[in-house]
Protein backbone atom coordinates (compact mmCIF):
# COMPACT_ATOMS: atom_id res chain seq x y z
CA UNK A 1 0.00 0.00 0.00
CA UNK A 2 1.40 3.32 -0.99
CA UNK A 3 1.66 6.15 1.53
CA UNK A 4 -0.87 7.93 -0.18
CA UNK A 5 -3.07 5.41 -0.43
CA UNK A 6 -2.54 4.81 3.37
CA UNK A 7 -3.29 8.64 3.93
CA UNK A 8 -6.44 8.40 2.59
CA UNK A 9 -7.52 5.85 3.95
CA UNK A 10 -6.65 7.08 7.40
CA UNK A 11 -8.75 10.16 6.63
CA UNK A 12 -12.09 8.18 6.08
CA UNK A 13 -14.80 7.13 8.58
CA UNK A 14 -15.52 3.55 9.49
CA UNK A 15 -18.34 1.90 9.42
CA UNK A 16 -19.56 -1.50 11.27
CA UNK A 17 -22.82 -2.86 9.48
CA UNK A 18 -24.15 -6.22 9.36
CA UNK A 19 -26.34 -8.62 7.41
CA UNK A 20 -29.35 -10.22 8.19
CA UNK A 21 -32.12 -12.25 6.70
CA UNK A 22 -33.97 -15.19 6.28
CA UNK A 23 -32.13 -18.28 4.52
CA UNK A 24 -31.91 -18.00 1.06
CA UNK A 25 -32.60 -14.54 1.11
CA UNK A 26 -29.05 -13.94 -0.68
CA UNK A 27 -26.77 -12.39 2.31
CA UNK A 28 -24.33 -14.05 1.48
CA UNK A 29 -24.30 -13.36 -2.66
CA UNK A 30 -24.86 -9.64 -1.69
CA UNK A 31 -22.20 -9.44 0.38
CA UNK A 32 -20.13 -11.48 -1.95
CA UNK A 33 -21.45 -8.80 -5.27
CA UNK A 34 -20.41 -6.06 -2.82
CA UNK A 35 -16.87 -7.02 -1.96
CA UNK A 36 -16.75 -8.15 -6.18
CA UNK A 37 -17.87 -4.75 -8.21
CA UNK A 38 -16.32 -2.65 -5.74
CA UNK A 39 -13.22 -3.63 -6.42
CA UNK A 40 -12.09 -5.27 -3.13
CA UNK A 41 -11.75 -9.21 -4.09
CA UNK A 42 -8.15 -10.12 -4.36
CA UNK A 43 -7.20 -12.39 -7.63
CA UNK A 44 -6.43 -14.97 -5.92
CA UNK A 45 -9.69 -15.19 -4.11
CA UNK A 46 -11.88 -15.05 -7.52
CA UNK A 47 -10.00 -17.75 -9.11
CA UNK A 48 -10.52 -19.73 -6.18
CA UNK A 49 -14.28 -19.03 -6.10
CA UNK A 50 -14.18 -19.58 -10.24
CA UNK A 51 -12.75 -22.90 -9.45
CA UNK A 52 -15.13 -24.07 -6.83
CA UNK A 53 -18.21 -22.88 -8.64
CA UNK A 54 -17.30 -25.02 -11.48
CA UNK A 55 -16.48 -28.00 -9.89
CA UNK A 56 -20.12 -27.58 -8.45
CA UNK A 57 -21.36 -27.24 -12.37
CA UNK A 58 -21.59 -23.43 -12.26
CA UNK A 59 -20.91 -21.49 -14.98
CA UNK A 60 -20.51 -18.30 -13.12
CA UNK A 61 -18.89 -17.57 -10.17
CA UNK A 62 -20.86 -18.27 -6.99
CA UNK A 63 -20.22 -14.72 -5.20
CA UNK A 64 -21.63 -16.41 -1.80
CA UNK A 65 -18.31 -18.80 -1.36
CA UNK A 66 -16.78 -15.24 -1.17
CA UNK A 67 -18.39 -15.21 2.78
CA UNK A 68 -19.42 -19.05 3.28
CA UNK A 69 -15.82 -20.64 3.99
CA UNK A 70 -16.88 -23.28 6.44
CA UNK A 71 -17.02 -26.79 4.80
CA UNK A 72 -20.75 -26.95 6.19
CA UNK A 73 -22.00 -23.75 4.65
CA UNK A 74 -20.52 -24.47 1.23
CA UNK A 75 -22.07 -27.85 1.11
CA UNK A 76 -25.33 -27.05 3.06
CA UNK A 77 -25.71 -23.53 0.81
CA UNK A 78 -26.42 -21.54 4.12
CA UNK A 79 -24.04 -19.09 6.23
CA UNK A 80 -23.78 -20.97 10.05
CA UNK A 81 -21.14 -18.54 11.43
CA UNK A 82 -20.49 -14.95 11.59
CA UNK A 83 -18.32 -14.22 8.97
CA UNK A 84 -16.39 -10.49 9.28
CA UNK A 85 -14.89 -8.53 6.18
CA UNK A 86 -13.04 -5.80 5.85
CA UNK A 87 -12.95 -3.80 3.02
CA UNK A 88 -12.39 0.20 1.79
CA UNK A 89 -13.80 2.34 -0.52
CA UNK A 90 -11.90 5.80 -1.49
CA UNK A 91 -14.71 7.03 0.47
CA UNK A 92 -15.04 5.01 3.94
CA UNK A 93 -13.39 1.94 5.59
CA UNK A 94 -15.82 -0.77 6.19
CA UNK A 95 -16.27 -3.78 9.06
CA UNK A 96 -18.90 -6.12 7.98
CA UNK A 97 -20.79 -8.80 9.71
CA UNK A 98 -22.04 -11.41 7.42
CA UNK A 99 -24.64 -13.42 9.89
CA UNK A 100 -27.20 -16.37 9.20
CA UNK A 101 -30.73 -16.34 8.59
CA UNK A 102 -31.57 -19.73 10.14
CA UNK A 103 -33.93 -19.28 13.52
CA UNK A 104 -31.19 -21.41 15.71
CA UNK A 105 -28.55 -19.01 14.78
CA UNK A 106 -30.20 -15.96 15.97
CA UNK A 107 -27.34 -15.42 19.05
CA UNK A 108 -24.93 -15.10 15.85
CA UNK A 109 -26.92 -12.22 14.74
CA UNK A 110 -26.45 -10.88 18.00
CA UNK A 111 -23.38 -11.32 18.42
CA UNK A 112 -22.63 -9.69 14.78
CA UNK A 113 -25.05 -6.52 14.98
CA UNK A 114 -24.03 -5.52 18.78
CA UNK A 115 -21.39 -3.35 17.54
CA UNK A 116 -23.05 -2.61 14.35
CA UNK A 117 -24.23 0.67 13.29
CA UNK A 118 -26.30 -0.17 10.48
CA UNK A 119 -28.10 -3.06 9.63
CA UNK A 120 -29.07 -4.58 6.29
CA UNK A 121 -31.89 -6.83 6.45
CA UNK A 122 -32.58 -8.72 3.33
CA UNK A 123 -36.03 -9.79 2.10
CA UNK A 124 -36.82 -12.03 -1.12
CA UNK A 125 -38.87 -10.02 -3.29
CA UNK A 126 -41.16 -13.25 -4.06
CA UNK A 127 -42.01 -13.66 -0.29
CA UNK A 128 -42.17 -10.71 1.31
CA UNK A 129 -41.92 -10.18 4.95
CA UNK A 130 -41.15 -13.19 6.92
CA UNK A 131 -41.16 -13.76 10.86
CA UNK A 132 -37.40 -13.63 10.64
CA UNK A 133 -37.55 -10.48 8.86
CA UNK A 134 -39.21 -9.62 11.95
CA UNK A 135 -37.26 -11.40 14.26
CA UNK A 136 -33.88 -9.50 12.96
CA UNK A 137 -35.71 -6.32 12.89
CA UNK A 138 -36.70 -6.79 16.62
CA UNK A 139 -32.82 -7.39 17.33
CA UNK A 140 -31.59 -4.54 15.39
CA UNK A 141 -34.22 -2.25 17.33
CA UNK A 142 -33.11 -4.18 20.87
CA UNK A 143 -29.66 -3.60 20.01
CA UNK A 144 -30.35 0.54 18.94
CA UNK A 145 -28.62 -0.24 15.93
CA UNK A 146 -29.46 3.76 14.57
CA UNK A 147 -29.71 2.81 11.04
CA UNK A 148 -31.66 0.05 9.18
CA UNK A 149 -31.21 -0.68 5.41
CA UNK A 150 -34.18 -2.87 3.42
CA UNK A 151 -32.73 -4.76 0.97
CA UNK A 152 -35.58 -6.14 -1.46
CA UNK A 153 -33.23 -8.89 -3.18
CA UNK A 154 -34.69 -10.92 -6.04
CA UNK A 155 -36.19 -8.24 -7.92
CA UNK A 156 -35.25 -10.31 -11.06
CA UNK A 157 -37.88 -12.82 -9.89
CA UNK A 158 -40.37 -10.51 -10.29
CA UNK A 159 -39.75 -8.94 -13.12
CA UNK A 160 -38.95 -5.85 -11.49
CA UNK A 161 -42.27 -4.60 -10.72
CA UNK A 162 -42.13 -1.51 -8.64
CA UNK A 163 -46.02 -2.44 -7.06
CA UNK A 164 -43.68 -5.90 -5.12
CA UNK A 165 -41.07 -3.36 -3.97
CA UNK A 166 -43.32 -0.73 -2.84
CA UNK A 167 -45.85 -3.06 -1.01
CA UNK A 168 -42.90 -4.81 0.79
CA UNK A 169 -41.65 -1.54 1.86
CA UNK A 170 -44.20 -0.59 3.17
CA UNK A 171 -45.62 -3.55 5.57
CA UNK A 172 -41.90 -3.55 6.77
CA UNK A 173 -41.65 -0.11 7.59
CA UNK A 174 -44.87 0.31 9.35
CA UNK A 175 -43.76 -2.88 11.54
CA UNK A 176 -39.93 -0.59 12.36
CA UNK A 177 -42.19 2.21 13.15
CA UNK A 178 -43.64 -0.27 15.85
CA UNK A 179 -40.27 -1.44 17.16
CA UNK A 180 -38.72 2.57 17.44
CA UNK A 181 -36.52 2.11 14.43
CA UNK A 182 -35.15 5.85 13.77
CA UNK A 183 -34.52 5.27 10.01
CA UNK A 184 -35.47 3.08 7.50
CA UNK A 185 -34.05 3.32 3.95
CA UNK A 186 -35.28 0.66 1.56
CA UNK A 187 -33.61 -0.44 -1.82
CA UNK A 188 -34.48 -2.51 -4.38
CA UNK A 189 -31.68 -5.20 -5.60
CA UNK A 190 -30.84 -8.11 -7.87
CA UNK A 191 -27.48 -9.14 -5.88
CA UNK A 192 -27.40 -11.99 -8.73
CA UNK A 193 -27.29 -9.32 -11.36
CA UNK A 194 -25.92 -6.56 -9.44
CA UNK A 195 -28.75 -4.59 -9.58
CA UNK A 196 -28.29 -1.61 -7.50
CA UNK A 197 -25.61 -3.02 -5.27
CA UNK A 198 -22.51 -1.42 -6.46
CA UNK A 199 -23.91 -0.17 -10.06
CA UNK A 200 -27.29 2.02 -10.49
CA UNK A 201 -29.42 -0.60 -12.63
CA UNK A 202 -30.65 0.26 -15.63
CA UNK A 203 -33.67 -2.28 -15.52
CA UNK A 204 -35.22 -0.18 -12.46
CA UNK A 205 -35.46 3.15 -13.70
CA UNK A 206 -38.79 3.94 -11.55
CA UNK A 207 -35.97 4.04 -8.58
CA UNK A 208 -34.19 7.07 -7.86
CA UNK A 209 -32.64 6.02 -4.56
CA UNK A 210 -28.79 5.11 -3.71
CA UNK A 211 -27.35 1.83 -4.51
CA UNK A 212 -26.21 0.13 -1.61
CA UNK A 213 -22.57 0.89 -1.60
CA UNK A 214 -23.30 4.57 -2.25
CA UNK A 215 -25.39 4.73 0.80
CA UNK A 216 -22.94 2.73 2.94
CA UNK A 217 -20.36 5.27 2.14
CA UNK A 218 -23.09 8.60 2.55
CA UNK A 219 -24.42 7.10 5.64
CA UNK A 220 -24.03 10.07 8.30
CA UNK A 221 -21.86 8.03 11.48
CA UNK A 222 -21.27 9.58 14.41
CA UNK A 223 -18.03 8.06 16.60
CA UNK A 224 -18.17 10.95 18.98
CA UNK A 225 -18.91 9.78 22.29
CA UNK A 226 -16.84 12.12 24.05
CA UNK A 227 -19.85 14.04 25.00
CA UNK A 228 -21.52 11.18 26.48
CA UNK A 229 -21.90 9.76 30.10
CA UNK A 230 -17.75 9.32 31.02
CA UNK A 231 -17.53 5.80 32.14
CA UNK A 232 -13.71 4.04 33.31
CA UNK A 233 -14.17 0.38 34.14
CA UNK A 234 -11.44 -0.50 36.07
CA UNK A 235 -9.71 -3.63 34.44
CA UNK A 236 -6.27 -3.76 36.54
CA UNK A 237 -4.58 -1.91 39.28
CA UNK A 238 -0.75 -0.92 38.19
CA UNK A 239 1.31 -0.72 41.71
CA UNK A 240 5.14 -1.37 40.49
CA UNK A 241 6.08 -0.71 43.61
CA UNK A 242 10.03 -0.50 42.53
CA UNK A 243 12.51 2.48 43.50
CA UNK A 244 11.31 4.66 40.45
CA UNK A 245 7.97 4.26 41.25
CA UNK A 246 7.36 3.49 45.02
CA UNK A 247 3.95 5.10 45.62
CA UNK A 248 2.40 4.66 42.40
CA UNK A 249 -1.02 3.41 42.41
CA UNK A 250 -2.86 3.72 39.09
CA UNK A 251 -5.71 2.62 37.51
CA UNK A 252 -6.31 0.98 34.03
CA UNK A 253 -8.88 0.37 31.90
CA UNK A 254 -10.55 1.36 28.64
CA UNK A 255 -12.86 4.34 28.98
CA UNK A 256 -16.12 3.15 27.54
CA UNK A 257 -17.39 6.64 27.13
CA UNK A 258 -16.78 10.31 27.19
CA UNK A 259 -14.10 12.00 28.23
CA UNK A 260 -12.17 12.27 32.07
CA UNK A 261 -9.34 15.51 32.98
CA UNK A 262 -6.93 16.12 35.49
CA UNK A 263 -8.18 18.11 38.75
CA UNK A 264 -11.87 16.20 37.59
CA UNK A 265 -14.15 15.15 40.80
CA UNK A 266 -14.45 11.84 40.06
CA UNK A 267 -16.77 9.01 42.13
CA UNK A 268 -15.81 4.70 42.23
CA UNK A 269 -18.68 2.69 42.19
CA UNK A 270 -20.46 0.94 44.20
CA UNK A 271 -18.77 1.83 46.97
CA UNK A 272 -19.44 5.59 46.17
CA UNK A 273 -16.26 7.17 47.40
CA UNK A 274 -14.94 10.24 45.68
CA UNK A 275 -11.76 12.00 45.06
CA UNK A 276 -10.14 13.93 42.24
CA UNK A 277 -7.78 12.78 39.34
CA UNK A 278 -4.14 13.87 39.95
CA UNK A 279 -2.97 12.82 36.69
CA UNK A 280 -3.74 10.46 33.60
CA UNK A 281 -1.16 8.43 31.75
CA UNK A 282 -1.35 7.25 28.31
CA UNK A 283 0.86 4.93 26.65
CA UNK A 284 3.61 5.69 29.42
CA UNK A 285 2.94 9.60 29.06
CA UNK A 286 1.26 11.95 31.26
CA UNK A 287 -2.00 13.79 29.46
CA UNK A 288 -4.19 16.41 30.45
CA UNK A 289 -7.31 15.03 29.24
CA UNK A 290 -8.17 11.68 27.66
CA UNK A 291 -11.23 10.50 25.91
CA UNK A 292 -13.32 7.00 24.74
CA UNK A 293 -12.01 4.43 23.24
CA UNK A 294 -8.36 5.19 24.44
CA UNK A 295 -6.83 2.74 26.96
CA UNK A 296 -5.50 4.90 29.75
CA UNK A 297 -4.34 4.91 33.55
CA UNK A 298 -5.83 7.27 36.08
CA UNK A 299 -4.15 8.19 39.38
CA UNK A 300 -6.27 9.75 41.81
CA UNK A 301 -5.16 12.41 44.93
CA UNK A 302 -6.76 9.41 47.50
CA UNK A 303 -6.01 5.86 48.46
CA UNK A 304 -9.09 4.24 47.89
CA UNK A 305 -9.87 0.66 48.15
CA UNK A 306 -10.92 0.06 44.17
CA UNK A 307 -9.99 -2.85 42.01
CA UNK A 308 -10.98 -4.51 38.77
CA UNK A 309 -14.79 -4.58 37.82
CA UNK A 310 -15.30 -0.83 39.63
CA UNK A 311 -16.71 1.44 37.91
CA UNK A 312 -15.10 5.45 37.73
CA UNK A 313 -17.50 8.08 36.63
CA UNK A 314 -17.61 12.04 36.97
CA UNK A 315 -19.12 12.86 40.37
CA UNK A 316 -22.27 14.87 39.17
CA UNK A 317 -22.77 12.40 36.44
CA UNK A 318 -23.05 8.68 38.53
CA UNK A 319 -25.28 6.46 37.30
CA UNK A 320 -27.38 4.74 40.35
CA UNK A 321 -26.57 1.69 41.98
CA UNK A 322 -28.81 -1.25 42.40
CA UNK A 323 -28.86 -5.23 42.94
CA UNK A 324 -32.24 -5.28 40.54
CA UNK A 325 -31.76 -5.19 37.18
CA UNK A 326 -34.73 -5.03 34.87
CA UNK A 327 -33.65 -5.87 30.88
CA UNK A 328 -34.48 -7.13 28.02
CA UNK A 329 -32.75 -10.19 26.90
CA UNK A 330 -31.98 -11.84 23.77
CA UNK A 331 -31.58 -15.75 25.08
CA UNK A 332 -28.78 -17.66 23.14
CA UNK A 333 -28.20 -21.11 25.15
CA UNK A 334 -29.46 -24.11 24.37
CA UNK A 335 -30.46 -24.80 28.06
CA UNK A 336 -33.62 -22.49 28.89
CA UNK A 337 -33.33 -20.02 31.56
CA UNK A 338 -35.75 -20.58 34.19
CA UNK A 339 -37.08 -18.31 37.05
CA UNK A 340 -34.58 -19.31 40.00
CA UNK A 341 -32.13 -20.05 38.48
CA UNK A 342 -28.71 -19.21 39.83
CA UNK A 343 -26.15 -17.43 36.97
CA UNK A 344 -23.41 -14.87 36.95
CA UNK A 345 -23.98 -11.69 35.38
CA UNK A 346 -21.14 -9.88 33.69
CA UNK A 347 -21.05 -6.07 33.31
CA UNK A 348 -17.97 -4.20 31.42
CA UNK A 349 -15.08 -5.97 33.83
CA UNK A 350 -17.24 -7.03 37.01
CA UNK A 351 -18.77 -10.53 37.08
CA UNK A 352 -21.24 -10.67 40.05
CA UNK A 353 -23.25 -14.00 41.06
CA UNK A 354 -27.05 -13.23 40.45
CA UNK A 355 -30.48 -15.28 40.50
CA UNK A 356 -33.30 -14.77 38.34
CA UNK A 357 -36.16 -13.29 40.12
CA UNK A 358 -38.74 -13.37 37.50
CA UNK A 359 -39.38 -13.16 33.97
CA UNK A 360 -42.40 -11.24 33.34
CA UNK A 361 -42.89 -11.41 29.66
CA UNK A 362 -41.86 -13.04 26.44
CA UNK A 363 -42.29 -11.14 22.74
CA UNK A 364 -43.98 -12.54 20.34
CA UNK A 365 -42.58 -11.70 17.01
CA UNK A 366 -45.95 -11.65 14.70
CA UNK A 367 -47.45 -8.96 16.00
CA UNK A 368 -45.40 -7.89 19.24
CA UNK A 369 -47.56 -8.87 21.82
CA UNK A 370 -46.10 -9.83 24.75
CA UNK A 371 -46.38 -13.42 26.55
CA UNK A 372 -47.15 -13.19 30.29
CA UNK A 373 -45.40 -14.70 32.63
CA UNK A 374 -43.55 -17.67 30.51
CA UNK A 375 -41.67 -19.23 33.21
CA UNK A 376 -38.33 -19.58 30.99
CA UNK A 377 -36.94 -18.49 27.89
CA UNK A 378 -35.38 -20.97 25.28
CA UNK A 379 -32.84 -20.42 22.57
CA UNK A 380 -33.84 -17.68 20.32
CA UNK A 381 -36.47 -16.12 22.76
CA UNK A 382 -36.70 -12.62 23.48
CA UNK A 383 -38.08 -11.63 26.95
CA UNK A 384 -38.10 -9.37 29.88
CA UNK A 385 -36.49 -10.65 33.02
CA UNK A 386 -35.61 -9.46 36.40
CA UNK A 387 -32.34 -10.45 38.08
CA UNK A 388 -31.36 -10.21 41.40
CA UNK A 389 -27.41 -9.31 41.79
CA UNK A 390 -25.44 -10.31 44.96
CA UNK A 391 -23.60 -6.94 45.29
CA UNK A 392 -24.64 -3.56 44.03
CA UNK A 393 -24.00 -2.75 40.17
CA UNK A 394 -24.26 0.68 38.08
CA UNK A 395 -25.80 0.00 34.83
CA UNK A 396 -26.39 3.03 32.93
CA UNK A 397 -29.98 1.98 30.72
CA UNK A 398 -28.70 0.45 27.04
CA UNK A 399 -31.02 3.37 25.57
CA UNK A 400 -27.99 5.49 26.80
CA UNK A 401 -24.93 3.87 26.51
CA UNK A 402 -24.70 0.29 24.17
CA UNK A 403 -21.28 -0.18 26.32
CA UNK A 404 -22.48 0.33 29.90
CA UNK A 405 -26.04 -0.41 29.61
CA UNK A 406 -25.17 -4.17 28.17
CA UNK A 407 -24.48 -6.89 30.08
CA UNK A 408 -24.18 -11.60 29.76
CA UNK A 409 -25.84 -13.63 31.85
CA UNK A 410 -23.37 -16.71 32.65
CA UNK A 411 -24.16 -20.55 33.41
CA UNK A 412 -21.85 -20.32 36.67
CA UNK A 413 -21.51 -24.52 36.27
CA UNK A 414 -19.58 -23.92 33.06
CA UNK A 415 -18.93 -20.57 31.74
CA UNK A 416 -21.95 -20.95 29.00
CA UNK A 417 -23.65 -17.68 27.43
CA UNK A 418 -26.49 -17.85 28.88
CA UNK A 419 -28.37 -14.27 27.68
CA UNK A 420 -27.53 -10.89 25.83
CA UNK A 421 -29.05 -8.28 28.00
CA UNK A 422 -29.53 -4.52 27.37
CA UNK A 423 -30.49 -2.40 30.86
CA UNK A 424 -33.78 -0.46 30.65
CA UNK A 425 -36.94 -0.22 28.49
CA UNK A 426 -36.52 -1.96 24.99
CA UNK A 427 -38.35 -0.87 22.48
CA UNK A 428 -41.99 0.81 21.43
CA UNK A 429 -44.14 -2.15 23.28
CA UNK A 430 -45.82 -1.61 26.38
CA UNK A 431 -43.84 -3.09 29.00
CA UNK A 432 -45.90 -6.29 30.68
CA UNK A 433 -47.25 -6.03 34.17
CA UNK A 434 -44.31 -7.76 36.16
CA UNK A 435 -45.72 -10.88 37.73
CA UNK A 436 -44.49 -11.16 41.99
CA UNK A 437 -41.23 -12.23 42.82
CA UNK A 438 -40.39 -15.22 44.14
CA UNK A 439 -38.53 -14.49 47.13
CA UNK A 440 -37.02 -18.24 48.11
CA UNK A 441 -33.71 -18.87 47.13
CA UNK A 442 -30.19 -16.83 47.30
CA UNK A 443 -31.49 -13.22 49.51
CA UNK A 444 -29.48 -10.76 48.37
Amino acid sequence: MSSTTAEQLSATTLLRFATAGSVDDGKSTLVGRLLHDSKSVLADQLEAVEHASRSRGQEAPDLALLTDGLRAEREQGITIDVAYRYFATARRRFILADTPGHVQYTRNMVTGASTAELTVILVDARNGVVEQTRRHAAIAALLRVPHVVLAVNKMDLVSYEEAVFARIAEEFTAYATELGIPEVTAIPISALAGDNVVEPSATMDWYGGPTVLEHLETVPVSHDLTACHARLPVQYVIRPQTAEHPDYRGYAGQIAAGTFRVGQEVTVLPSGRTSRISGIDLLGTPVDVAWTPQSVTLLLEDDIDISRGDLIVPSGDAPATSQDVEATVCHVADQPLAVGQRVLLKHTTRTVKAIVKDIPSRLTLDDLSQHPAPGRLVANDIGTVTVRTAEPLALDAYADSRRTGSFLLIDPADGTTLAAGMAGESFATEKAAAAPADDEGWDF
